[in-house]
């Protein structure tokens, strides 16, 4: 992967410095069980975001002002355990440097890494999970680092909520809070406030872009029908940007395909959007009934 700036943007907002942001992507897919090339997914939201548009409509902001570092990637994968601990190692460092860090995958084993960083970080955390698959085995093809294993341990170190869940494996059942479950097809009128509810001040998103409907992301590893929609999965976002602190998130799973481009730029823009969101609501009082 070669170093360029985040989507082009200016070197005096590109520096660690004075950055607010750090982006860490982690080009990684060793233990992808069906489609493989998540590990291609970081050069191609990379690629896909220098051709993005800058200003956000909606926020009405140029976020990128803020300042986006794009770190080096995390390229560690002799084994998954390993790859776990460079990425917790990498992320506790630019957490404790005070930014605001963002990860990119690769596959969605990177979390485990992440998450465990936030969780030692932030106290009394959320996880907010976007997904297609509940990726709550204990333990899957001989490791625990294992992509089907991503939120296991923050079922049991953190608040975890899920969204968009509609495949899992039986094994999962007992591992599952399903009072913290909304389920793909169950996604009614007030969910969102439900699960706002449901959070602590401090939360961590985690996406699985497979957590959206194929007919929208068709380039993931493991794409289910029925899933969530663009505008739908912003306003929830907006929401949790606005009701809680958002510590940090990353975003998985994308498998790019050079016959498909527009799932590049739904994860490119997606990025865009939590960023614009972090910063438009970073000083808003939860209490306050604007639009």
């Amino acid at each position: 992967m070669s170093k360029k700036n985040y989507a082009g943007i200016p070197d005096k907002n590109a520096r660690l410095d004075d950055a607010q942001v750090v982006l860490i992507p982690v080009p990684y897919d060793g233990t992808s069980s069906w489609q493989k090339g998540a590990d291609k997914g970081p050069e191609a939201f990379l690629e896909a975001s220098e051709n993005m548009e800058l200003y956000d409509i909606e926020t009405r902001t140029e976020v990128y002002k803020k300042g986006i570092y794009l770190a080096p990637p995390v390229t560690e994968d002799s084994s998954p355990e390993k790859m776990v601990e460079a990425v917790y190692k990498t992320t506790k460092n630019y957490i404790k440097q005070d930014k605001f860090v963002t990860l990119f995958g690769g596959e969605h084993s990177v979390s485990i890494g992440s998450i465990r960083a936030f969780n030692e970080s932030f106290a009394d955390l959320t996880v907010v999970q976007i997904d297609a698959h509940a990726d709550l085995r204990e333990e899957y093809e001989g490791s625990s680092c294992n992509h089907a294993c991503a939120v296991y341990e923050a079922s049991k170190t953190t608040n975890l909520i899920q969204v968009g869940i509609r495949s899992m494996d039986i094994s999962e059942v007992d591992n599952m809070d399903e009072n913290q479950v909304y389920f793909a097809d169950n996604l009614y009128e007030d969910w969102m406030d439900d699960a706002i509810g449901q959070m602590t001040p401090n939360v961590f998103i985690t996406i699985d872009l497979d957590a959206f409907d194929p007919s929208i992301m068709p380039s993931t590893g493991t794409p289910e029908p029925g899933g969530m929609f663009w505008y739908e999965t912003l306003e929830f976002l907006k929401l949790m940007f606005k009701k809680k602190n958002v510590v940090g998130f990353d975003i998985v799973e994308l498998c790019p395909n050079e016959n498909e481009r527009s799932s590049d730029f739904l994860a490119a823009k997606l990025y865009y959007k939590m960023l614009s969101y972090k910063f438009k609501y970073l000083n808003h009082n939860p209490d306050e009934d604007d639009e």
